[in-house]
């Protein structure tokens, strides 16, 4: 049967995209290469946080049926790529599954057909690699077939922007490329913006995150040497937001975590050495980034130190592991760099997060607290990584002996402080 559409990665992207479209009235089959995901989704069950298990069973009713058979991209009139782009061993872009789904896609390509990559990747991309793998069909793209970039804007846990209201950029590879992703953006989008081609679009999705990714950086390094200074920065911070122009507050953190951030910028730095210089912006804010969880850990010893006690043997509660509040996306947490070096150095690590029932770092299973008023008063040091909606800021410092606050949220007093 024939679809409107096809969404090739079922995940934090791709399930929202075909909720959404299947919502606007559109016909969509989803593929993906995980067992275990197509069959949950087809039997209803969601594996992504946003999208409750209503959702599925309601896009099942409609027509929509998961699968790991990639005929079914043969079927459709649009195909969106939505699979991961991590960093290889090596710092540099792992294009695999991109390359993997353009291969799918150019077995089973059809004249007519509209291509949409809308996984994160260096400018280039599209043009350079996912359009010569497509042309294997024998088809030639722009002329055959449509293809166009378009860079997904899923922010997990956001409850007021999501698929619809977010504008959507696109960028064709010909300009009846861009006026094709624009028709089929527009079904189910309220604002759909052009970019000038498919490199502008590429690009857009990294100025964005190489902006709060640089911005970030600069707080977690004013952090530092605020500490030194006896400055307390969030009351900086405070300060300096209440200008009504010209100023947008970030904040210090233990790390960054998720895919945008700590990924992406990474891309770019990629693309811009190919040209013979480093992009030295990107690459300082990563060096300030990565290193946060060691100045976490630093502060964490200290702290200890000041109570008579050694981090050796110390028990650690960690509060929140995943990567935002209020979610259970655990993607380049800065957690477990913290937890990691903890344990390093000899320290008892336990955490509690309400999101996250079972932890392990580097493949070792760190204990949970179930019960975290008991866990806050059996801990030597307790560190807050994430502000989930469910800790109580004014219990955890009644409660705690010792904690480490590094994101700005509880009261602060002789036992209680601050990044």
């Amino acid at each position: 049967m024939q679809k409107d559409l096809a969404v090739i990665g079922l995940g934090y992207v791709g399930l929202p995209l075909a909720r959404e479209a299947i919502r606007a009235g559109l016909t969509v089959a989803g593929l993906d290469q995980n067992e275990r995901v197509v069959a949950a989704l087809n039997t209803g069950l969601s594996h992504v946080d946003d999208i409750p298990d209503a959702d599925v069973a309601t896009m099942v009713e409609a027509g929509f049926a998961a699968t790991t058979d990639e005929s079914v991209l043969a079927s459709a009139d649009v195909i969106v790529i939505c699979v991961p782009t991590p960093l290889a061993s090596d710092g540099g872009p792992d294009l695999g599954a991109v390359k993997a789904a353009a291969e799918a896609v150019s077995r089973q390509l059809k004249p007519g057909t509209l291509v949409v990559l809308e996984s994160t990747t260096y400018p280039g991309t599209t043009e350079e690699v996912v359009a010569p793998i497509l042309e294997w069909s024998g088809l030639r793209a722009g002329e055959d077939f449509c293809l166009a970039f378009s860079p997904e804007r899923v922010d997990p846990g956001n409850a007021v922007y999501g698929i619809r209201n977010t504008p959507k950029v696109v960028g064709g590879l010909t300009p009846s490329c861009a006026d094709s992703v624009a028709r089929f953006y527009g079904r189910f989008v309220d604002d759909v913006v052009p970019a000038k081609g498919t490199r502008e679009a590429e690009m857009a999705k990294l100025l964005e995150n190489t902006y709060r990714h640089v911005n970030i950086a600069l707080m977690n390094e004013m952090a530092v040497f605020c500490h030194e200074l006896g400055i307390d920065l969030w009351d900086v911070i405070s300060c300096a937001a209440t200008k009504p122009f010209g100023f947008q507050s970030f904040r210090p953190g233990p790390g960054v975590g998720g895919h945008c951030i700590p990924i992406d910028p990474n891309y770019l730095s990629y693309k811009v050495r190919t040209l013979g210089y480093p992009f030295r912006f990107v690459e300082l804010a990563q060096e300030i980034n990565s290193r946060m969880p060691r100045y976490v850990v630093e502060r964490a010893q200290a702290m200890l130190n000041e109570s008579g006690r050694a981090l050796r043997g110390s028990r650690v509660l960690l509060l929140g592991v995943t990567y935002k509040p209020d979610i259970a996306d655990q993607r380049e947490s800065p957690a477990q760099p913290v937890a990691a070096r903890l344990l390093s150095l000899g320290a008892d690590v336990v955490y509690h997060d309400p999101h996250v029932t079972d932890w392990r770092v580097h493949g070792d299973r760190i204990p949970r607290v179930t019960e975290l008023a008991a866990g806050l008063a059996s801990a030597d040091l307790t560190i807050l990584l994430q502000k989930h909606a469910a800790y109580d800021v004014d219990a955890l410092a009644d409660c705690a002996r010792l904690l480490l606050d590094t994101r700005g949220a509880v009261p602060h007093d002789a036992h209680v402080v601050a990044l």
